[in-house]
């Protein structure tokens, strides 16, 4: 099970990587700094180095099969999954980006299709992640 938690957490961490060079491409950084309700890059940095961190530490565990790291790798996607979702929702919340209060956001840009396959394959990784650290299918 600890091989489907690392395909499926590679092809989340695809996913993100297609998002984030689109929201870049938009000038996502740049806006940063602007007034209004939009991503922000922390909040972005800080989901992409943690779920990052937490790709290496599944790696190291899946080499090594040490039980604590699986649990690490788990704390470190709950933090990613609790940064996902205030992403996803502000994003939901304001029309997808498409809120007509000033210029659009560089979230606009987000494929709608990539971030609804990113999130619930981020789901999928995280109960796979659960399941390998609670010892399910050992």
């Amino acid at each position: 099970m600890e091989w489907v938690a690392l395909v499926t957490w590679v092809i989340t961490a695809l996913g993100g990587l297609v998002l984030a060079v689109k929201w870049l491409a938009k000038g996502g950084l740049r806006e940063g700094a602007l007034p209004g309700r939009r991503i922000r890059p922390p909040v972005i940095g800080t989901h992409f180095l943690l779920a990052a961190t937490g790709l290496v530490v599944w790696i190291v565990y899946v080499a090594s099969d040490r039980e604590a790291l699986a649990w690490v790798a788990f704390a470190l996607l709950g933090v990613v999954a609790l940064l996902g979702f205030t992403m996803f929702f502000g994003w939901l919340a304001r029309g997808r980006g498409l809120a007509t209060d000033g210029p659009r956001p560089a979230e606009a840009a987000l494929p709608f299709p990539i971030v609804i396959l990113h999130g619930l394959l981020a789901a999928t990784t995280i109960v796979l992640v659960f399941m390998t650290a609670v010892g399910v299918g050992d």
